[in-house]
């Protein structure tokens, strides 16, 4: 199929709106040139960075079927369309490792539910303004994306004592007492299965934290703090954490983003993807974290948990 020229005096603007966009293509002609190649690269371009602005998660019409002739490209930032304004794109790979780790009850390469994934991947230009959060659901209900643009005085504020209650996450299931035998440690844990996992801490966002139920997935004890008390969620917390103790009252801004991550319609995640950037690059990481626990089976539609 062939992608419609885009007419010399339809060339969108700044202030085109997302709905006009599907209209700047014309039914009439067909791309012949490379420079109509070029204005078709422009609008895409244009109608990116208009989503990038309000922050939506869907593809704007403006290819169809996705096929251009030779010589046409579409820009790289729309080739994951599927991305939100500033979650990172998800990479299949990761999800497709958390539905074996989970599948099996596996705490994951670290053998403390967690693991480094390279650098961090985050649009720093759509996070937050310095010293606030923001906590999305997703259109299925779901805790979604959590983003904060962290400071030291928010770390300081929150020392000493909980800043606040956790909340019940949109999805939360019956919580059953268990033993979680811990291979890495060797220790056995007796206690909740379920946590109510902050995405972003009350250690890092203090009261901010507490503000929606968006901030808070359905975790197991391990995915909030690993088998040994550093992994899982706090092996993300404890960089920013580190890094607050050893630069007192520094200006500068860590935007921290977790992303829960779901397998298809299933109301409790994976796992999430934790992505840290520093303002000054001190910090550049991803940490993806494993929703699961050793010697348990898990209903990800329901949170039923049963024991291998």
């Amino acid at each position: 199929m062939l992608t419609h020229l885009i007419e010399e005096q339809q060339r969108p603007t700044e202030n085109t709106s997302p709905s006009d966009y599907s209209s700047l293509l014309n039914t009439g002609s067909y791309i012949t040139s490379q420079a109509n190649c070029d204005r078709l690269t422009e609008c895409l371009d244009l109608a990116y960075n208009k989503i990038m602005k309000i922050k939506r998660f869907t593809l704007i019409a403006v290819i169809i079927a996705g096929i251009l002739l030779p010589g046409c490209s579409i820009p790289l930032a729309l080739q994951n369309p599927l991305s939100p304004s500033s979650a990172p794109a998800l990479s299949e790979d990761v999800l497709s490792q958390l539905v074996s780790l989970t599948n099996n009850a596996d705490p994951g390469p670290t053998k403390d539910y967690y693991w480094s994934n390279g650098a961090a991947n985050i649009n720093e230009e759509a996070m937050p303004t310095s010293g606030n959060v923001a906590f999305e659901f997703d259109s299925a209900g779901r805790s979604s994306t959590a983003d904060a643009s962290l400071t030291y005085q928010m770390f300081a504020g929150s020392a000493g004592s909980r800043q606040g209650s956790p909340l019940d996450p949109p999805f939360w299931p019956h919580n059953l007492q268990v033993a979680i035998y811990y291979s890495m440690t060797g220790k056995t844990y007796n206690g909740y299965v379920w946590n109510r996992s902050h995405s972003v801490a009350d250690s890092l966002a203090g009261k901010q934290s507490y503000i929606s139920a968006a901030n808070f997935t359905a975790g197991t004890r391990p995915q909030n703090v690993g088998a040994d008390q550093n992994g899982g969620m706090r092996a993300a917390e404890e960089i920013v954490e580190n890094f607050w103790k050893s630069n007192p009252n520094s200006n500068t801004i860590v935007w921290y983003q977790t992303t829960p991550i779901y397998d298809g319609s299933e109301k409790i995640p994976r796992g999430s993807i934790v992505d840290i950037l520093s303002s000054d690059n001190s910090i550049n990481t991803e940490i993806v974290v494993i929703n699961d626990a050793e010697g348990w089976t898990i209903d990800y539609s329901t949170g039923a948990v049963s024991q291998r």
